[in-house]
Protein backbone atom coordinates (compact mmCIF):
# COMPACT_ATOMS: atom_id res chain seq x y z
CA UNK A 1 0.00 0.00 0.00
CA UNK A 2 1.67 3.19 -0.57
CA UNK A 3 2.64 5.63 2.43
CA UNK A 4 -0.56 7.37 3.79
CA UNK A 5 1.23 10.63 3.37
CA UNK A 6 1.37 10.16 -0.67
CA UNK A 7 -2.82 9.51 -1.00
CA UNK A 8 -5.28 11.58 0.34
CA UNK A 9 -7.25 10.53 3.48
CA UNK A 10 -10.08 9.11 1.72
CA UNK A 11 -8.60 7.36 -1.29
CA UNK A 12 -10.16 4.54 -2.36
CA UNK A 13 -9.25 2.65 -5.68
CA UNK A 14 -10.95 0.21 -7.44
CA UNK A 15 -10.00 -3.12 -9.10
CA UNK A 16 -11.65 -5.41 -10.78
CA UNK A 17 -10.35 -9.37 -11.11
CA UNK A 18 -8.94 -10.56 -14.24
CA UNK A 19 -10.34 -13.97 -14.79
CA UNK A 20 -7.63 -15.15 -17.34
CA UNK A 21 -4.92 -14.78 -14.86
CA UNK A 22 -6.57 -15.59 -11.51
CA UNK A 23 -7.34 -19.10 -10.67
CA UNK A 24 -8.38 -20.75 -7.39
CA UNK A 25 -7.38 -24.34 -6.31
CA UNK A 26 -8.02 -26.85 -3.74
CA UNK A 27 -7.00 -29.90 -2.76
CA UNK A 28 -8.76 -32.70 -0.22
CA UNK A 29 -7.68 -36.27 0.76
CA UNK A 30 -8.63 -39.12 -0.67
CA UNK A 31 -8.87 -42.48 0.55
CA UNK A 32 -7.01 -40.74 3.90
CA UNK A 33 -3.74 -41.54 1.42
CA UNK A 34 -3.19 -38.68 -0.71
CA UNK A 35 -4.53 -35.19 -1.77
CA UNK A 36 -6.89 -34.85 -4.50
CA UNK A 37 -6.18 -31.11 -6.33
CA UNK A 38 -8.74 -29.20 -7.89
CA UNK A 39 -8.87 -26.18 -9.82
CA UNK A 40 -11.40 -23.30 -10.48
CA UNK A 41 -10.55 -20.68 -13.28
CA UNK A 42 -12.58 -17.35 -14.60
CA UNK A 43 -12.80 -15.74 -11.46
CA UNK A 44 -14.46 -12.16 -11.98
CA UNK A 45 -15.52 -9.54 -9.08
CA UNK A 46 -13.90 -6.59 -7.15
CA UNK A 47 -11.18 -5.26 -4.44
CA UNK A 48 -12.50 -1.93 -3.31
CA UNK A 49 -9.24 -0.78 -2.03
CA UNK A 50 -8.66 1.89 0.80
CA UNK A 51 -5.64 3.46 0.77
CA UNK A 52 -5.22 5.08 4.04
CA UNK A 53 -6.97 2.31 5.79
CA UNK A 54 -6.68 -1.00 4.96
CA UNK A 55 -9.19 -2.53 6.95
CA UNK A 56 -12.15 -0.17 5.04
CA UNK A 57 -11.44 -2.18 2.04
CA UNK A 58 -13.75 -5.16 0.51
CA UNK A 59 -13.71 -7.87 -1.94
CA UNK A 60 -15.98 -9.85 -3.16
CA UNK A 61 -15.55 -12.60 -5.59
CA UNK A 62 -17.21 -15.19 -7.89
CA UNK A 63 -16.40 -18.27 -9.26
CA UNK A 64 -18.33 -20.56 -11.93
CA UNK A 65 -18.38 -24.17 -10.39
CA UNK A 66 -18.72 -25.24 -14.95
CA UNK A 67 -14.70 -24.26 -14.77
CA UNK A 68 -13.53 -26.92 -12.19
CA UNK A 69 -10.86 -29.29 -13.27
CA UNK A 70 -9.04 -32.22 -11.10
CA UNK A 71 -7.42 -33.69 -14.70
CA UNK A 72 -10.29 -36.46 -14.44
CA UNK A 73 -13.57 -35.90 -16.43
CA UNK A 74 -15.47 -38.52 -14.99
CA UNK A 75 -14.27 -37.34 -11.06
CA UNK A 76 -15.22 -33.70 -12.86
CA UNK A 77 -18.97 -35.08 -13.25
CA UNK A 78 -19.34 -36.57 -10.25
CA UNK A 79 -18.27 -33.12 -8.22
CA UNK A 80 -20.71 -31.28 -10.46
CA UNK A 81 -23.62 -33.31 -10.19
CA UNK A 82 -25.86 -32.96 -6.90
CA UNK A 83 -23.83 -34.89 -4.72
CA UNK A 84 -21.12 -32.06 -4.45
CA UNK A 85 -21.64 -28.23 -5.46
CA UNK A 86 -24.72 -29.50 -8.00
CA UNK A 87 -23.90 -27.10 -10.53
CA UNK A 88 -26.86 -26.52 -12.24
CA UNK A 89 -28.73 -25.54 -8.96
CA UNK A 90 -25.70 -23.72 -7.93
CA UNK A 91 -23.63 -22.48 -10.77
CA UNK A 92 -21.48 -19.85 -8.83
CA UNK A 93 -19.18 -19.93 -5.13
CA UNK A 94 -19.28 -16.56 -3.71
CA UNK A 95 -17.14 -14.55 -1.66
CA UNK A 96 -18.19 -11.07 0.25
CA UNK A 97 -15.74 -9.20 2.50
CA UNK A 98 -17.32 -8.56 5.92
CA UNK A 99 -14.10 -7.84 7.69
CA UNK A 100 -10.16 -7.08 6.93
CA UNK A 101 -7.75 -7.20 9.80
CA UNK A 102 -4.26 -6.11 9.01
CA UNK A 103 -1.63 -9.02 10.69
CA UNK A 104 1.92 -7.34 9.30
CA UNK A 105 2.70 -5.20 6.45
CA UNK A 106 1.42 -7.09 2.65
CA UNK A 107 -0.15 -9.37 5.30
CA UNK A 108 -3.99 -9.67 6.00
CA UNK A 109 -6.76 -11.85 7.56
CA UNK A 110 -9.90 -11.29 5.36
CA UNK A 111 -13.02 -12.70 6.62
CA UNK A 112 -16.77 -12.70 5.19
CA UNK A 113 -19.54 -14.84 3.70
CA UNK A 114 -18.51 -17.75 1.82
CA UNK A 115 -21.70 -19.25 -0.40
CA UNK A 116 -20.87 -22.63 -1.44
CA UNK A 117 -23.95 -25.28 -2.87
CA UNK A 118 -26.69 -22.55 -1.33
CA UNK A 119 -25.00 -22.61 2.10
CA UNK A 120 -23.66 -18.95 3.24
CA UNK A 121 -20.96 -19.54 6.46
CA UNK A 122 -18.25 -17.29 7.31
CA UNK A 123 -14.51 -17.95 6.10
CA UNK A 124 -11.50 -16.58 6.60
CA UNK A 125 -8.24 -15.90 3.67
CA UNK A 126 -4.93 -15.47 4.88
CA UNK A 127 -3.82 -13.07 2.20
CA UNK A 128 -0.57 -11.95 1.08
CA UNK A 129 -0.20 -8.47 -0.42
CA UNK A 130 -1.20 -6.86 -2.79
CA UNK A 131 1.79 -6.26 -3.99
CA UNK A 132 2.94 -2.75 -5.71
CA UNK A 133 1.00 -1.35 -8.50
CA UNK A 134 2.58 -2.55 -11.92
CA UNK A 135 1.50 -1.38 -15.47
CA UNK A 136 1.42 -4.28 -17.88
CA UNK A 137 3.17 -3.62 -21.83
CA UNK A 138 -0.98 -2.14 -22.67
CA UNK A 139 -0.94 0.48 -20.11
CA UNK A 140 -3.13 -0.96 -17.53
CA UNK A 141 -2.09 -1.23 -14.03
CA UNK A 142 -1.95 -4.25 -12.17
CA UNK A 143 -1.57 -5.22 -8.30
CA UNK A 144 -1.86 -9.21 -7.30
CA UNK A 145 -2.29 -11.36 -4.66
CA UNK A 146 -2.24 -14.93 -2.80
CA UNK A 147 -4.99 -16.09 -0.17
CA UNK A 148 -5.04 -19.24 1.56
CA UNK A 149 -8.36 -20.98 3.69
CA UNK A 150 -9.47 -24.05 5.33
CA UNK A 151 -13.02 -25.04 5.24
CA UNK A 152 -14.96 -28.15 6.35
CA UNK A 153 -16.95 -29.41 2.91
CA UNK A 154 -19.58 -30.63 5.05
CA UNK A 155 -20.49 -26.94 6.68
CA UNK A 156 -21.36 -26.17 3.17
CA UNK A 157 -23.49 -29.16 2.43
CA UNK A 158 -21.32 -31.18 0.82
CA UNK A 159 -21.91 -34.71 2.58
CA UNK A 160 -21.52 -37.02 -0.32
CA UNK A 161 -19.24 -39.81 0.81
CA UNK A 162 -18.71 -43.48 0.92
CA UNK A 163 -16.60 -45.96 3.35
CA UNK A 164 -13.70 -47.81 3.10
CA UNK A 165 -13.30 -51.66 3.60
CA UNK A 166 -10.30 -50.68 5.96
CA UNK A 167 -11.92 -48.21 7.92
CA UNK A 168 -12.32 -44.28 7.15
CA UNK A 169 -13.67 -43.01 4.05
CA UNK A 170 -13.33 -42.05 0.92
CA UNK A 171 -13.17 -38.19 1.08
CA UNK A 172 -11.67 -36.17 3.55
CA UNK A 173 -14.14 -33.50 5.25
CA UNK A 174 -11.22 -30.32 5.80
CA UNK A 175 -11.09 -28.91 2.01
CA UNK A 176 -7.75 -26.08 1.67
CA UNK A 177 -8.10 -23.58 -0.77
CA UNK A 178 -5.38 -21.56 -2.29
CA UNK A 179 -6.29 -18.32 -4.66
CA UNK A 180 -3.95 -16.69 -7.01
CA UNK A 181 -5.69 -13.34 -7.97
CA UNK A 182 -4.58 -10.55 -10.44
CA UNK A 183 -6.23 -7.09 -10.36
CA UNK A 184 -6.68 -4.27 -13.00
CA UNK A 185 -7.08 -0.78 -12.03
CA UNK A 186 -10.88 0.44 -12.79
Amino acid sequence: MPPADSVSANAISTWNIDPVHSHAEFKVKHMMISNVKGSFSGITGALTEHLSDSTLSSVQASVPVATLATGDPQRDGHLKSPDFFDADKFPTLNFKSLNVDRIAEGEYVVSGELTIHGVTRTASFNVEGPTPPAKDPWGNTRIGLSATAKINRKDYGLTWNSALESGGFLVGEEVQIALEVQFIKA
